[in-house]
């Protein structure tokens, strides 16, 4: 179906971030990231692929190349195909991202 509420896709896991896939086709996927406070995705790269992360709601901590920014709601974050990027939860609330990256691994 081509239309999705990000709200009701929502999990928090005191363990590890929460990874939910909203939709994926063969260029690309599209996931809602759920981070506790704390938790973080270790920077890593993906050779031929374009990344970004819009912060939906709280604040975190971005890593794309050599720079690390904090950004809160409605800002993004996007790394250039094979730069290492990643994100941390830093504050005391609650991290939500709209993740999207092309073409998918």
């Amino acid at each position: 179906m081509p239309f999705t509420d990000t709200t009701d896709h929502r999990r928090f896991d005191p363990k590890k971030l929460q990874k939910l896939n909203l939709f994926e086709t063969e260029q690309m996927f599209c996931d809602v990231y759920c981070l506790e406070p704390g938790q973080a995705q270790t920077p890593h790269a993906h050779e031929g692929a374009t990344k970004f992360y819009l912060v939906l709601e709280g604040e975190g901590a971005f890593t794309c190349g050599e720079h690390t920014k904090t950004l809160g709601p409605g800002a993004l974050a996007w790394s250039r195909p094979g730069e290492v990027h990643g994100v941390e939860n830093r504050s005391d609330g609650r991290l939500v991202l709209l993740v999207s990256m092309a073409p998918r691994p």
